[in-house]
């Protein structure tokens, strides 16, 4: 017959220590703590902090004053604690979609020292969203939550998940939470996505529908498109009384109209690259 093994009280101690060592310890749950704008992070689930928020002050945001105010206005009433809608902003590149929304969220926490959050959320970690909200819907702060440059394409069926987000299912939307999202995409699926269900399916207008009310979900549908000659121009002697660089205006408004015509495009996007460029040709740090 064999031995029987010492299993003794101090083995047993030891044992159980050592198993100890070698289990990691838990990591604590995501939490809104810690900083006013955080980045949902997967595998595993996570909030990371972002001490200091990349945006523009809002007086410098132009062409777009006419959905500036409307989104200004839904965030207020937002923050303030009264009902408000998702929003879709949608159109033509670098005219300030996703810059208006860092922008609004830093006005309205500079004007009253406002707890509201801002969490952006990455377009591949969409499916993940309904973990994100039971992490925060019983937060005391109210959150945005924004995603840049959503759009589904073929065989994408995670917008099914995204719907039922907007819509809050049999639960509701949580009532601390807001999601703004920034595309190109009116309807968020590239046209000949929704052609090819309407060829294929049985019943083609239901199919479509099912694809074209993904951006129904949103209460606010903001348009921005590309800006004028004269906007522009504005754009970058705004930006330059704001940062004090010490040119001439008209010399720079001819190079700024250049710089436009090699990157084929006017946008507040390419009026702040030009700036960039003139800040550094004449050694000015931008704030």
């Amino acid at each position: 017959m064999s031995k029987q093994p010492d299993l003794s009280p101090e083995l047993l101690a030891r044992i159980a220590t050592a198993l100890e060592k070698m289990t990691p310890d838990p990591r604590p749950e995501p939490s809104l703590t810690g900083a006013d704008a955080f980045i949902w992070a997967t595998d595993p689930d996570r909030l990371i902090p972002v001490p200091a928020v990349n945006h523009v002050k809002i007086d410098l945001l132009m062409g777009i004053d006419h959905v500036r105010d409307i989104l200004a206005e839904n965030t207020r009433q937002f923050a303030d604690g009264y009902p408000a809608n998702n929003a879709l902003l949608w159109g033509a590149r670098g005219m300030g979609k996703s810059s208006l929304i860092k922008a609004l969220h830093g006005h309205i926490r500079g004007q009253d020292n406002h707890p509201l959050a801002l969490v952006e959320i990455h377009r591949e970690d969409i499916p993940s969203l309904p973990r994100l909200l039971e992490h925060i819907k019983n937060s005391a702060r109210r959150v945005i939550l924004f995603c840049d440059d959503l759009s589904f394409d073929t065989e994408d069926s995670s917008y099914k998940s995204l719907k039922a987000v907007l819509d809050g299912g049999i639960e509701g939307r949580p009532e601390n939470v807001i999601f703004y999202a920034t595309s190109n995409r009116r309807h968020l699926m590239p046209r000949d996505m929704i052609e090819n269900e309407r060829s294929t399916a049985i019943n083609p207008a239901e199919t479509v529908e099912e694809k074209v009310s993904l951006s129904d979900r949103f209460g606010l549908w903001l348009g921005f498109h590309s800006c004028t000659q004269e906007v522009y121009l504005a754009m970058i002697v705004r930006y330059i009384a704001a940062h004090n660089i010490p040119v001439d205006l008209e010399k720079a408004q001819a190079e700024a109209l250049i710089w436009s015509r090699t990157r084929g495009a006017r946008s507040g996007r390419v009026a702040w690259q030009f700036i960039q460029d003139l800040a550094g040709r004449h050694k000015v740090k931008l704030q």
